[in-house]
């Protein structure tokens, strides 16, 4: 197979074409240091404040879409074949203010300006994908954007009234998306890309099968999709990843198969991806989704990454075992499935073999009889790492519990079930005094840790109180929790 060395992208109006790209170069750094565009900022450098906030365009079959994204934690390799927009694009030929922009002004948006830029950009964001958005709508869509002097309101009635100064279909980037889709086009082959130093090396696989031998080749290789864990390694630690596979453009890690009893997606799906079937087959994590860190990291961050990383505290396994979720791996050729909670061994520890991915996740689909929730306690309510997490899915026929599935992270050292709760539910009436049982019976599962996000003893008491709350929340009744 021929390789290529070149990153080929468009950035703004202009193509760019490096001829060597290290793996751990930054979207930012490269923007402000190499290319002199330094509207956008550089706030955290760990995709938690938003100032850096840039849209990035690819092709999803042919279709070209745009997300907000956080810059400082995107690679440049992961760039080929994808339109860069950053603020500075966003005026038009003649100079005026973008819509989004005079509406910022008109309603006084901004106070010292350094948030601005990216809260601009992710405006532009909803307002492309929603026009006249609610002020929900906004809220999510500024989750990713901290803003620490004008405050929210002004800047919510901003986003509100955006389309009075302009509508999506007049804005240059609409107008000139037919252009960019050719031009992306042209840019794809199919071709592995290699590029960088020996030392900070980046390899982007034709395909999957072209991923599966490049793994094989290099088993000790880092694996990045979304980077919004990876990222961190790099900004905030200054970890070596060479080698580095990217793998974000991969269209097998994107495909997504909605059956009648299942849903089947890539390991490359992002939150935002999944999210639209999440309301609509699974609508108990639609609120659960959204908690989800900010906008542009639900753009960037994969299902298939959340699991990989073997985190205790990922937001995604905890749910996902509780729907009984199977994960699918594969090296090389050859390809195993197993049940997700099987797939955590211990901390840092998973089981995956050496040159070993995650290809896809299945997520059985609840029945009528089953009832389900999700729930994530942490210090803040949005953009924050969970201290506990819950998935519960219990089935009830006749007013008697006949299964049940209760999985927690946070509490131990991987996402794990609680089988003695599970246990002290089975056969058991649906009733409160049923679930107090179980309440009880999860000291017996867990013995939680305390660290600087929360104390064993809250653990507890949270994972216990959720599932009272559970129950009082599928039976109806007011919700009253104990201390």
């Amino acid at each position: 197979m021929t390789h290529r060395s070149e990153i080929r992208f468009l950035l703004n109006g202009r193509t760019v074409n490096l001829p060597t790209v290290p793996a751990t170069q930054t979207l930012l750094d490269f923007l402000r240091l190499d290319r002199r565009l330094t509207g956008t900022k550089e706030g955290c450098a760990e995709g938690d404040c938003g100032a850096c906030t840039v849209l990035v365009g690819r092709l999803h079959a042919g279709v070209l879409r745009y997300e907000a994204v956080n810059a400082c934690i995107r690679f440049v390799a992961s760039l080929d074949g994808c339109h860069v927009v950053t603020i500075e694009h966003l005026s038009g030929p003649d100079g005026a203010l973008h819509p989004v922009q005079r509406a910022m002004v008109e309603h006084h948006g901004a106070q010292c300006g350094f948030c601005t830029p990216g809260i601009v950009m992710s405006l532009y964001a909803l307002w492309m994908q929603t026009p006249v958005p609610t002020e929900t709508q906004v809220e999510t869509a500024l989750q990713g954007n901290l803003c620490r002097c004008t405050g929210y309101a002004p800047i919510i009635r901003a986003a509100v009234a955006v389309s009075q100064y302009g509508t999506p279909e007049a804005d240059h980037l609409t107008q000139e998306r037919e252009r960019i889709t050719t031009e992306l086009l042209a840019m794809k082959d199919t071709r592995r890309v290699e590029t960088g130093p020996e030392e900070n090396r980046a390899i982007l696989p034709a395909d999957i099968n072209d991923f599966a031998a490049a793994y094989a080749e290099h088993p000790q290789a880092t694996v990045i999709a979304g980077a919004t864990d990876v990222g961190l390694w790099v900004t905030k630690f200054l970890r070596p990843i060479s080698p580095a596979i990217f793998i974000t453009h991969l269209p097998e890690l994107k495909a997504i198969k909605v059956g009648t009893d299942d849903i089947t997606l890539g390991a490359g799906v992002s939150y935002s991806e999944l999210q639209p079937l999440i309301a609509q087959h699974l609508p108990h994590l639609a609120e659960y989704w959204d908690r989800i860190a900010g906008w542009q990291v639900r753009n960037m961050g994969t299902i298939g990454g959340n699991i990989a990383n073997g985190s205790p505290i990922g937001d995604t396994p905890p749910v996902l075992i509780a729907l009984g979720a199977e994960v699918t791996l594969r090296q090389g050729a050859a390809v195993r499935t197993l049940p997700l909670e099987s797939f955590f061994i211990d901390y840092g520890k998973q089981d995956r073999r050496p040159g070993e991915f995650v290809q896809s996740i299945r997520i059985p689909l609840p029945s009528d009889a089953t009832r389900c929730a999700g729930y994530k306690i942490s210090k803040r309510r949005d953009e924050d790492i969970s201290a506990v997490a819950a998935g519960i899915s219990v089935t009830v026929e006749g007013g008697i519990i006949r299964s049940a599935r209760i999985a927690f992270g946070g509490m131990a050292a991987t996402p794990k079930r609680a089988k003695a709760a599970e246990a002290a539910l089975l056969d058991q009436p649906w009733n409160e005094a049923s679930f107090a049982t179980a309440a009880r019976a999860v000291a017996e599962d867990f013995a939680p840790l305390s660290d600087w996000r929360a104390s064993a003893e809250y653990r507890m008491c949270v994972a216990q109180n959720l599932l009272r709350r559970f129950f009082l929340e599928q039976d109806g009744a007011p919700v009253r929790l104990s201390a």
